[in-house]
């Protein structure tokens, strides 16, 4: 269903219940239609202003959202993305000169951010900026045709600049059809995602939300302690997180179990069997899914709790999807054989804006890959081996650090790691890892022990540095240009390990 149809429905039909919440401040489905109507009416007024199109080239009005976790933002975006218009989602924590980049990029008619508790919307191309409540008025929102474009998101940018991603109003509209049905998201499923909005995970559970009506739970940044007591005090019933804030909740869980979850909904990596343990003693009400997916893709694997968890594998095929192992010149590879990974669905976006390197998505027909590597076994189970972009060449050995990774993580005590490449003089690039401990002493023996039987020799980290606490980005994934940085300067919060 339409995301504008799902609203209308709703405030008809639900209107007294609640829609969206963040830091106490709560909308029900008629104030969140209330307020969307208001942001439409200053875009629309706004927008007359404009003496500029941008990159979509007038096919709709590009709204680009800079408000971060705002109390708005649930309205903002219904209002970007009613018929006729696109949003383009830009994190406002990125760096400035960033940020900037992205809009010279994209040339939206409008820009809307926060400051404080409001909002302002910005005319780039003549200059002038108005507060939301310059307008007074109200506008409908609208449905838009299937083949719109209505959304821009970008890539994380972790290997250089972040990219944009244009999807269709067809591709989401399925998705949510077809996730709504295999997750069991109705008007009861309260739901509790602390990441970032502008990000895919968090804005994805945000739209599910709105469409099935029931209810989403923001946050403007995760604590755990204060995540518990808001999932405790709302009795929601399904969260939607990243591994590493699952960690987190776990960890602040040890004295009392949390009944009320249903359901845990797990991307963006992979849980290791100490996390479903103590997942499982946390959330005992729970079941945990993961799904392995990008944002050009959509949904591309699922796991359940009887699925293959060995440490490479990622679940079978998302209803709908149909996977396929390539070599570099395009031929179907067997059970077993690690080639590139291609997707054929319905949920696959258009690709990227202004984006000529080559490098991510392409497509080969109906197929289209970002460039990650892996295997099918032969019941169906996706493997995971890494992305050949991220392939580090040692001593003339090509290693995939997330084999590595994946290795590492199922050795005891280890939190979380991180293996990556850097220059050596001899070698072309050295392999070494950082691994964040679940306990004060970590013994290099064991660790060694663990890799012998795990990997070949030549895939084994030369040089491994341990850190208390991994530097996080806000979208809750391991900083990898802070941990490069912290290597090169010698920073005293990595402890070498060998």
């Amino acid at each position: 269903m339409p995301l504008a149809r799902a609203i209308l429905r709703h405030e008809g039909e639900r209107l007294h219940a609640p829609a969206f919440r963040i830091e106490g401040r709560v909308f029900t489905f008629a104030e969140l239609a209330a307020a969307a109507g208001r942001i439409l009416h200053a875009i629309e007024q706004a927008a007359l202003q404009t003496t500029e199109q941008s990159v979509l080239a007038g096919r709709v009005r590009l709204i680009a959202l800079e408000t971060g976790n705002h109390p708005l933002f649930a309205a903002a975006f219904i209002a970007a993305t009613s018929g006729g218009n696109c949003a383009a989602l830009i994190d406002p924590h990125l760096p400035e000169s960033r940020r900037q980049r992205m809009k010279e990029k994209l040339r939206p008619e409008i820009v809307i951010r926060a400051d404080g508790d409001r909002l302002h919307l910005d005319v780039p191309s003549v200059g002038e900026t108005h507060a939301l409540e310059t307008f007074d008025g109200s506008s409908p929102i609208s449905i838009g045709e299937d083949a719109e474009p209505f959304l821009v998101v970008f890539t994380s940018g972790t290997t250089g600049e972040p990219k944009a991603i244009i999807r269709d109003r067809g591709s989401w509209r399925l998705s949510l059809e077809t996730g709504q049905h295999f997750f069991g998201i109705g008007p009861e499923a309260t739901t509790y995602a602390p990441g970032p909005l502008a990000h895919g995970l968090a804005l994805y559970a945000l739209v599910e939300c709105l469409a099935a009506g029931a209810e989403f739970i923001g946050a403007r940044h995760f604590e755990p302690r204060q995540a518990l007591d808001v999932i405790s005090d709302t009795r929601a019933k399904r969260l939607v997180l990243v591994p590493t804030m699952l960690r987190r909740l776990c960890e602040q869980t040890k004295s009392a179990a949390v009944t009320s979850v249903e359901k845990i909904t797990v991307a963006g990596a992979k849980l290791t069997p100490a996390d479903r343990s103590a997942a499982a003693r946390a959330f005992p009400a729970a079941e945990v899914i993961e799904y392995y997916g990008a944002s050009e893709l959509g949904f591309i694997t699922v796991a359940g709790a009887d699925d293959d968890h060995s440490p490479t594998a990622v679940g079978k095929p998302f209803p709908g999807v149909r996977l396929a192992i390539l070599d570099d010149r395009g031929n179907s590879l067997p059970s077993g054989e690690t080639g590139a990974i291609f997707v054929d669905s319905a949920l696959i976006s258009y690709g990227y804006i202004a984006s000529n390197d080559g490098i991510g998505f392409h497509r080969e027909g109906r197929l289209a890959t970002v460039g990650d590597l892996g295997f099918l076994d032969r019941d169906g189970t996706l493997h995971l081996i890494g992305r050949a972009g991220g392939m580090v060449l040692s001593g003339g050995n090509n290693i995939y650090p997330s084999e590595v990774e994946a290795a590492i993580m199922a050795a005891a005590g280890v939190r979380s790691v991180l293996v990556f490449g850097i220059d050596h003089p001899d070698l072309g690039s050295e392999l070494v890892a950082v691994i964040q401990p679940n306990h004060d002493r970590f013994e290099r023996e064991e660790l060694e022990r663990h890799l012998a039987d795990a990997l070949p020799r030549y895939k084994h980290p030369r040089k491994v540095w341990l850190c208390r606490e991994m530097p996080m980005t806000v979208s809750g994934k391991i900083a990898v240009g802070k941990l490069q940085q912290w290597i090169a300067e010698e920073n005293g919060a990595l402890e070498r390990l060998f």
